[in-house]
């Protein structure tokens, strides 16, 4: 096992099996020293999106709800990068996360609510999880879903 799935393993996380792409696009591409995931929901261990993760921030989710969302998501991100990898130490860093938060037109904490997927990701990589990050509001995701995240990762 490695260092970061053995942190992962402390963490008490268990990556799941990710699931196929839901229209034409791939889950991950490798290109050169880069790789970069495509947005991931908040699925469950069950690859199922659970109705406490439906909705609008601001209106039908709370902000714990929403951070415990953005978590799981970053979850999901490491789960298409293993598939992707095969092994997760082969992470050199973190480079960028993405976050797109579904949002109340009034909602204005949406860059807080991104901190369950970046604390997640320094938590599981250290200081390689250290990043870049943009989070936008918007009006709707894929199913409903209160976040998404996308990531770019330097890889060895």
């Amino acid at each position: 096992m490695g260092k970061v799935e053995q942190k992962l393993k402390d963490l008490g996380i268990t990556l799941p099996v990710p699931g196929a792409p839901v229209a034409n696009y791939v889950a991950c591409v490798i290109s050169g020293n880069q790789l970069i995931v495509s947005g991931q929901l908040p699925l469950g261990p069950d690859g199922k999106l659970a109705d406490q993760h439906k909705g609008k921030l601001g209106h039908s989710v709370s902000n714990e709800v929403g951070l415990e969302a953005a978590r799981l998501c970053a979850i999901n991100v490491l789960a298409q990068v293993k598939v992707a990898l095969g092994d997760l130490d082969r992470i050199v860093r973190c480079v960028r996360l993405g976050g797109f938060i579904n949002a109340a037109p009034t909602f204005t904490t949406v860059p807080a609510i991104m901190n369950g997927a970046s604390d997640l990701m320094v938590s599981v990589l250290g200081e390689a999880g250290r990043h870049a990050r943009s989070t936008i509001g918007v009006a709707v995701l894929p199913f409903d879903a209160a976040v998404e995240v996308e990531a770019l990762f330097e890889i060895a």
